[in-house]
Parts: C-alpha cells; sequence; structure tokens
C-alpha cells in the first residue's frame, strides 16, 4: 500500500515539472525569436551599433557564397562596406520565412545556457528607381549563448542559397474568344526566331522550343505566367504591324513582332 502511495506521490510532482519544463521551453523560444528579429531589423536599418549588441567579441558568421568571418570587429566592418556603404542605390533586407522557424534549448544540468534558431530567410533586393524584388532563399542556423545574465549570438551560419522562388500576385480576367484570336499567329524579335500564340480554354499558348507554356490574361492586352514574374503585352507597333512586349519584373526582355 505505502509502495502505491509513494509512487502516486511522485506521479503527482512529475506532471507539474512536465508542465513547467514545456512551459519554459515556450517562453525561451518566444525570447529567442524576439531576440534574432530585433538583430535582423538592426541589419536591415543598417544599424551597425544595435547589431553588434547582439554577437559574441568572438562570433562566428560562416557563407555558403562568401566565406568565412570571425570576431565582431570583422564582421560590422563587412556589413559597414558592403551591404551598408551604398544605401541610395542598393538595399538589402531579409526576412525569415514563416513556419519554417525552429527552436532548440540547450541545457546542462537541466539548467538552460543557450539555444539554437534555426529556419529558413528571404532576401529582397531594391536598387533605386525599381520596386523591392525577392532575390535569394537560404537556411540558416544561429546559436544564442546566455552568458553574463545576456543573451548574444556566437555562431551565425547561412547556407545552401538559391533564386528566390517567385510566388504570383496576378489575378486573371476572362476574355472573349475573339479577343484571344486576335493574339494568335507568329512572333519573332532579336533573340527569338520563332514564338506562336494560339488560344485556348480563356488563355494564350505560347509555344517555343518545343514547349508550351499557358500565358492568363490580366487585361485585354496585358498577360502574364504564373511559373514567372513575366509579362506580355501586345499592342500595334509604329509600322501597323501587332508588337508583342515581354517584361521580367520592370526589365524589358524583348519585342516581337508578329510575322504571320
Amino acid at each position: 500500500m505505502r509502495k502505491h502511495f509513494i509512487s502516486a506521490l511522485l506521479l503527482l510532482f512529475a506532471i507539474p515539472l512536465c508542465l513547467s519544463a514545456q512551459s519554459n521551453d515556450q517562453e525561451l523560444e518566444a525570447l529567442i525569436i524576439q531576440k534574432d528579429s530585433i538583430f535582423w531589423r538592426a541589419y536591415n536599418n543598417c544599424d551597425v551599433q544595435q547589431m553588434s549588441g547582439y554577437v559574441t567579441a568572438d562570433v562566428e558568421f560562416y557563407h555558403d557564397k562568401g566565406g568565412m568571418t570571425t570576431g565582431i570587429n570583422a564582421m560590422m566592418e563587412t556589413f559597414r562596406t558592403n551591404i551598408c556603404s551604398k544605401r541610395e542605390q542598393f538595399r538589402l533586407r531579409r526576412e525569415a520565412v514563416s513556419g519554417t522557424l525552429k527552436v532548440y534549448p540547450l541545457k546542462n544540468a537541466g539548467v538552460i545556457y543557450g539555444a539554437v534558431i534555426g529556419g529558413e530567410h528571404l532576401f529582397y533586393v531594391q536598387e533605386k528607381g525599381k520596386k523591392e524584388r525577392a532575390d535569394g532563399l537560404a537556411r540558416f542556423t544561429h546559436l544564442w549563448l546566455y552568458e553574463n545574465r545576456e543573451w548574444k549570438m556566437k555562431r551565425i551560419l547561412s547556407y545552401d542559397h538559391a533564386p528566390a522562388p517567385y510566388i504570383n500576385k496576378r489575378v486573371a480576367v476572362v476574355l472573349s474568344d475573339s479577343i484571344l484570336q486576335t493574339y494568335a499567329g507568329k512572333y519573332a524579335g532579336p533573340q527569338t526566331q520563332a514564338m506562336y500564340m494560339k488560344p485556348d480554354k480563356g488563355l494564350l499558348i505560347m509555344h517555343i522550343n518545343g514547349k508550351d507554356f499557358p500565358l492568363y490574361p490580366a487585361g485585354n492586352h496585358l498577360f502574364f505566367s504564373k511559373d514567372r514574374d513575366l509579362t506580355f503585352e501586345f499592342l500595334a507597333g509604329s509600322n501597323g504591324t501587332r508588337q508583342l512586349t515581354i517584361r521580367e519584373g520592370d526589365q524589358t526582355a524583348e519585342v516581337l513582332q508578329l510575322i504571320q
């Protein structure tokens, strides 16, 4: 009887301990995400002084394209002379990808001494006179340590860099078959010998190099791709023939003429 009583008593005290540990982990997660976001907000604003307050003196920054940087002075100087040197012409913004963040507590004898945060982050570029655009996607891992009653980053890793995935935000409209038919034909330009357009079920199908690509109407003269930031605008050329302007983002990629 006494044995069962002791077991029940241990179980009774164990439950709050488990709940307390879970609560502590959740509080730690919120704290690390907050600290991490403050550092990267300073990065986005090129506030090097504030950034330096969130890393250790012997911080190490590993980048799979830019190499390794060691020490707080070298790291801050890199920011000053690179991404922060020509803010009027070029701006870089980093943003963690929602839903990818994970925080893992580091403990010694049950006491938290650090944490690892990881996930994916996107980098946005804005050049003077142009709209901001997503430029790259990568993974990151940050090591935060609690020392001298302060949380600071000791290791920063940014890796697996790749082009940013395109997310279409344009909305297709409905055009009549007669309007779509006016854009049918063969087009050619300085870089493209033959591109064919044909209407199909409310869309235009672009046929080039043996492959078909659907183009969605955004207006009477404008079409877009859902897979890339490409638009296709049909207008009358100066000589009266139909002209097709292809743009990638804000840049004109090619101007083609209807030849058949």
